[in-house]
């Protein structure tokens, strides 16, 4: 995050909510009765569903801001960029066999964007590659050689070109780095199992040398913790084909550093952590505040080694949590961006009820509190599902309307948005994980050049199943609406950077909230039913204190007539 300081924002004088201004600066934090709540309402992690609900003429916070003396306030910004994961085995492949490759990623850059301006290009500025390196798994999280390139991908060169022709066209790629563990076939591991005086011995755990009790569940949910292997004992808190590296040995560390060292050398632009609180959170006796501060102590240990590399390496973090308070020490010098899990979980229940349960005033709370460990420094990284949930559209019921509503919450909150491929298009798809990760669909026939086909679709097959092809043609397609969002996100300082502060409506299925930044401010509003709404806005009569132009909606019947907003159903609107 940035901090500026800014002029009095349009509708301060009626209708806003403490969010995110930064009111210590002013002295004012003491006097916000919200702000000084929210340490026991984070460790509780729960939200308040009725907060920033006022009614016309509620006194707020911000209110009080606003009549600082010099009638200037700080804002804390979030400069983002919209993420895109790709699973690179299903996404598009180049050579005939049906695995996408590194190569069908660099020949789809323009579907991601293709560094133009207009074009029917979605306007990502950034990919997250799932993992590349060698493994015997489908989904590589269990790697065998942290310095290659799978060969069902491609080689070094094939990556160097991507790597190449996405910075070309102003995209940013961050790779999956996972060093919680690896696999049971990488050679550290079948060293170290076979003998106790293999030199990789203590890279992994191992019960029997270290009197650990192996009846510990794991931490991760997943069943036993301990594993035998030759009569011995080794952890792997996912499973037994993914033993963990031994972080106490300092050998282990300097390794992984070496690894993270060398891939950015070669051209990425940072990384997304795997497991980034299993480093040594490894059964459910572990959960407490020494291990999470053990775990930071590694991860800003490895920060401050990628900056000896590239200072401006983007480190983005699996930390599942919902509490903020969870997440927030990661923040401090180690991470850039924690995924927002419990964020997500609050925009499809938003959407799923088409009710506005208040998660905007949690939001700035929480914003508030990674601002401090962060010491301002932290972009939130905000997302509606990944590779380990259920997609979108399953959890919202296939309901076109409702996803197309939590894509343009997604696309208007602070913070990096990361979009999970296929995502934009609708697709399907419920656990177990093959049936999340199945092939990107390209065409209108099932079958056409690059169309992966590695596996047999469950879900996103027949006469019905969404595509590329179609929804390019249909302005009214859910991929449309992606790309319009993303296209309005990226012309707004205000949208791509600003901080977020909620607006409060007299309608609970009507959504609000100012994003400003510090040369615009918009508000944004959400109708979230299937009726039509009428939303009344600020005094006009208070001329400085108003949104008087209409300058998007995502139904072109939206209205603004003076200061009232008329709302078609499952629509968004932005007012300046």
């Amino acid at each position: 995050m940035r901090f500026m300081t800014v002029g009095r924002l349009p509708g301060m004088g009626k209708r806003l909510i403490h969010i995110t201004l930064l009111l210590a600066a002013l002295g004012l934090l003491s006097a916000c009765s919200d702000a000084s709540e929210a340490p026991q309402q984070q460790a509780q992690g729960t939200a308040d569903s009725e907060a920033g609900k006022g009614g016309e003429g509620s006194p707020s916070a911000s209110d009080a801001g606003a009549n600082a003396e010099d009638g200037t306030f700080a804002l804390d910004e979030q400069p983002s960029s919209v993420y895109y994961e790709i699973f690179v085995r299903s996404f598009y492949d180049s050579n005939g066999d049906g695995i996408g490759d590194l190569n069908g990623v660099t020949e789809k850059l323009d579907y991601l964007n293709d560094g133009k301006p207009g074009g029917d290009d979605l306007g990502v500025e950034g990919i997250w590659l799932m993992p590349i390196n060698p493994s015997p798994s489908y989904h590589g999280y269990d790697v065998t050689d942290y310095y290659g390139v799978h060969p069902d991908y491609g080689t070094i060169e094939d990556l160097k070109r991507l790597l190449d022709e996405a910075h070309k066209r102003g995209i940013k790629v961050i790779m999956d780095l996972v060093v919680n563990h690896t696999s049971t076939d990488h050679p550290w591991f079948t060293q170290s199992s076979q003998s106790l005086e293999s030199e990789y011995r203590d890279w992994y755990s191992w019960a029997e040398d270290t009197g650990k009790d192996t009846s510990g569940m794991s931490a991760a949910g997943s069943g036993t913790a301990w594993h035998e292997s030759n009569g011995n004992h080794y952890l792997g808190t996912f499973w037994s084909g993914m033993p963990d590296l031994n972080f106490d040995n300092e050998d282990v560390r300097a390794e992984m550093i070496k690894i993270g060292q060398y891939w950015l050398e070669l051209g990425f632009d940072g990384f997304r952590l795997d497991a980034a609180k299993h480093i040594y959170e490894d059964v459910q006796s572990d959960r407490s505040a020494e291990t999470t501060a053990k775990n930071v102590a590694w991860w800003q240990e490895f920060r401050t080694a990628m900056n000896e590399v590239k200072e401006d390496a983007y480190i983005v973090g699996e930390v599942w949590e919902n509490s903020p308070v969870s997440v927030a020490p990661y923040l401090n010098q180690a991470f850039d961006s924690g995924f927002n899990f419990g964020l997500a979980d609050q925009i499809i229940r938003t959407v799923a009820s088409e009710q506005n349960g208040g998660f905007t005033v949690q939001l700035g709370r929480n914003y508030e509190l990674f601002n401090k460990e962060s010491g301002g420094a932290f972009v939130d990284a905000v997302f509606l599902s990944n590779h380990d949930q259920n997609r979108v559209m399953n959890q919202l019921g296939s309901h076109v309307d409702h996803a197309k509503m939590a894509a343009a919450i997604l696309l208007t909150l602070p913070g990096n948005p990361f979009i999970y491929y296929g995502e934009e298009i609708g697709m399907e798809g419920a656990k177990p994980d093959e049936q999340i990760r199945e092939p990107m669909l390209w065409y209108a026939e099932g079958a056409g050049e690059g169309q992966t086909t590695w596996q047999l679709p469950m879900y996103n097959l027949g006469e019905n199943a969404v595509n590329v092809e179609d929804q390019l043609q249909n302005d009214s397609s859910l991929l449309s609406h992606y790309r319009l969002l993303i296209g309005w996100r990226n012309e707004s300082s205000a949208l791509k950077n600003g901080t977020i502060m909620d607006y409060s409506l007299d309608d609970d299925q009507l959504l609000a909230y100012i994003r400003a930044a510090e040369d615009e401010q918009v508000l944004v509003v959400h109708n979230l039913s299937s009726t039509e709404k009428e939303a009344v806005l600020s005094d006009a009569s208070d001329a400085d204190n108003t949104f008087s132009e209409l300058v998007h909606a995502t139904d072109t019947k939206a209205v603004l007539t003076e200061q009232t907003l008329i709302l078609p159903p499952y629509s968004s609107a932005i007012l300046k």
